[in-house]
């Protein structure tokens, strides 16, 4: 009896001593444990991969989490068309207008003023694109007179550009590949010799950007290295600055970093500010005031207690401490725009289901809405200005998976799908009881959500049908759902408690899919001009699946990868769009590459299936479609071609 009660002591001292070396070693800040170095770094992920092998770390890792409290205070041409029966962002209508007063169309984004990068931009006179390692600024303001003006190429083979921004003037090309992200701000002052002002490498993978009130901010992610993972590169330096900004978030145990930069756009010499966390992000919502990220994740029960180690179960027996089962879970950590731009964590907290992507999340005063799915259904949740729970839905849709959503003032809307596609509507306008209104159930479903107006809302997505086969007796055997082709709707959500379709547009067959399906940015909507356009393209193989798919990832295989499947043309599909007519077809442009063509004698060896992807913006009365070999302007009312230029 003796020695076990000396054994226990000597475990318990051990503990103190370590813990209290640990809580020296580390700065506690509110929810935050500084890092001090590289060094230190590793030592923390280290211990991660030991804790289940050791008592000490078993105990210790808990219990310095737990004593950090959370500081207070987010087709014809092969592709043919069957013409069956709010924000205006692309040009943001009245619902989000944009601060700009030319004419031209800007990138369809999620927030009024956030700005997100693409891979084709204009500023209303220039065009500016990717092509494979180059970038091209293209004249447009007059169609006839249209040339490329000049190209800046990525010096370095291993790493392509990724995503455009166009903002004061500047020109920002952020590249990357699987180890790293750079990111070149080139002056446009000189649209044919663009001066290159700055330039950062970040040593994470490229996750995404934002610009917003003069700032651009760039988030890379990713595993932690053997070294320099607290290392960027600023203009040829290597920088390892005496404050790191380098955080592990109480209660978090990830072997990945991401990185959060910052840079003023309005002031060139400044330089960049880094901060870095021990975290996962799978999803960012960003407003002008915060920055949201998400890690859709598991949770394996709660964390060890001061209590569990030095009560009665601690003392006589840790094997006997009893865990959660382990759940599905989303983590959302906040983080703030202070007065320089530079952003500062507030604070985090963990809720039940998982988010699908960017447009699950909306701050609306100073509250975040967060649209979730478990196994149980789907479901809103809104958390205060400290990511406190004030208010939830029940549970819709038990079983069925969520595939979109999308928040419009005091509305909500989600599609959830399993046979049918139900499109419930949803009043937030008291954010302590929000409450589900209206259901709407049509065949197929939704993955993309955008608003036309306040009272009305376009669904993209695929028209499908259910296949029930019966043997002999006619019992069931066996139920599959076919993808018979893509569909766009109009959805009249005036009467939140009632809403109705009020067109539909069923565009091509089983082998048809487009970018927007998965990517917002793919969609030019101007409310005013009546216009709506979208990329399309038709495979050579359906889009099948059985009972046992996940339909989005099916999607999602198609969607993606997309050298890897062949197709028979790709096209850009205009469309004439309002209240009274809904959806009329008026055109496709096509971009091929082909021997045929005198003019394109330098792509004859290039197989159009690389085309990934087009892009349109307009211009006065022109529409401009862009691919990655070509750009064409045709008139925005006829669709007549006006002028073709290839890059080379």
């Amino acid at each position: 009896m003796k020695k076990k009660i000396i054994g226990i002591i000597v475990i318990l001292l051990i503990v103190i001593i370590v813990a209290i070396t640990s809580v020296n070693v580390f700065n506690v800040r509110g929810d935050l444990i500084e890092i001090k170095s590289e060094k230190e770094l590793q030592k923390i992920v280290d211990s991660y991969a030991s804790e289940s092998n050791s008592i000490a770390a078993f105990i210790i890792s808990p219990w310095l989490a737990g004593i950090i409290q959370p500081v207070s205070a987010e087709i014809e041409g092969g592709i043919y068309i069957n013409e069956s029966a709010g924000q205006d962002i692309t040009t943001l209508s009245d619902f989000a207008k944009s601060s700009t007063k030319s004419d031209y169309s800007t990138t369809n984004v999620q927030v009024e003023n956030v700005d997100e990068a693409d891979i084709v931009k204009t500023d209303g006179e220039y065009i500016y694109s990717l092509s494979n390692d180059t970038v091209y600024i293209t004249y447009a303001r007059d169609a006839a007179q249209m040339e490329v003006v000049s190209k800046i190429e990525e010096p370095q083979s291993s790493m392509y550009p990724e995503d455009l921004i166009i903002q004061n003037n500047k020109l920002i090309v952020i590249s990357g590949n699987r180890n790293k992200t750079i990111v070149r701000i080139y002056d446009l002052t000189d649209k044919e010799n663009p001066n290159k002002v700055k330039q950062f490498e970040l040593n994470k993978e490229y996750y995404t950007s934002r610009y917003t009130n003069g700032m651009l901010y760039v988030i890379s992610s990713g595993r932690i290295d053997d070294d320099d993972n607290l290392q960027y590169i600023e203009d040829g330096q290597t920088i390892n600055p005496e404050d790191l900004n380098a955080y592990k978030i109480r209660d978090v145990f990830s072997k990945n970093q991401t990185i959060i930069a910052s840079y003023n756009l309005n002031e060139v010499d400044s330089k960049i500010k880094v901060q870095s966390y021990l975290m996962d992000v799978e999803n960012a919502y960003i407003s002008e005031n915060n920055m949201y990220l998400t890690d859709n994740g598991y949770s394996g029960g709660r964390s060890v207690e001061l209590a569990d180690i030095y009560g009665i179960k601690g003392v006589f027996g840790l094997s006997d401490l009893n865990y959660e089962t382990v759940t599905s879970d989303s983590t959302i950590y906040k983080f703030n725009f202070k007065d320089d731009g530079t952003v500062e964590y507030q604070t985090k907290n963990t809720v039940k289901g998982r988010t699908i992507d960017q447009f699950s999340l909306d701050e609306q005063d100073g509250n975040l809405r967060i649209a979730l799915y478990t196994s149980d259904g789907s479901r809103i949740v809104v958390l205060d200005n400290n990511l406190k729970q004030i208010g939830e839905t029940m549970n819709l849709a038990e079983g069925e998976k969520m595939y979109s959503a999308r928040f419009m003032g005091d509305r909500a809307y989600l599609v959830t799908y399993k046979t049918v596609d139900p499109l419930f509507s949803i009043d937030l306008s008291d954010p302590t009881n929000p409450k589900v209104l209206g259901e709407l159930k049509i065949p197929g479903y939704s993955t993309y959500l955008q608003p036309y107006d306040e009272n009305h809302i376009i669904g993209f997505g695929f028209q499908t049908e259910e296949i029930v086969r019966r043997n002999s007796q006619g019992r069931v055997i066996s139920i599959s759902t076919t993808i018979t082709g893509m569909k766009m709707a109009l959805f009249d959500v005036s009467d939140i408690s009632n809403p109705k379709v009020l067109s539909e547009q069923i565009i091509g067959d089983s082998k048809t899919n487009s970018t927007i399906l998965k990517n917002h940015k793919a969609l030019l909507f101007d409310k005013e001009k009546k216009l709506l356009a979208i990329p399309v393209r038709n495979y050579t193989e359906d889009l099948s699946m059985n009972s046992d798919d996940d339909i989005s990832t099916v999607t999602r295989s198609y969607t993606s990868n997309l050298s890897n499947r062949s197709y028979n043309k790709i096209g850009y599909a205009v469309y004439n769009i309002d209240l009274t007519n809904g959806f009329n077809f008026k055109g496709l442009i096509t971009h091929d590459v082909n021997e045929d063509n005198e003019n394109k004698n330098s792509y004859s060896n290039y197989n159009e299936q690389y085309i990934s992807d087009i892009r349109g913006v307009y211009i006065d009365n022109t529409l401009y479609t862009i691919s990655e070999v070509e750009i064409k302007a045709n008139d925005l009312e006829t669709l007549e071609e006006i002028k073709e230029v290839l890059f080379n």
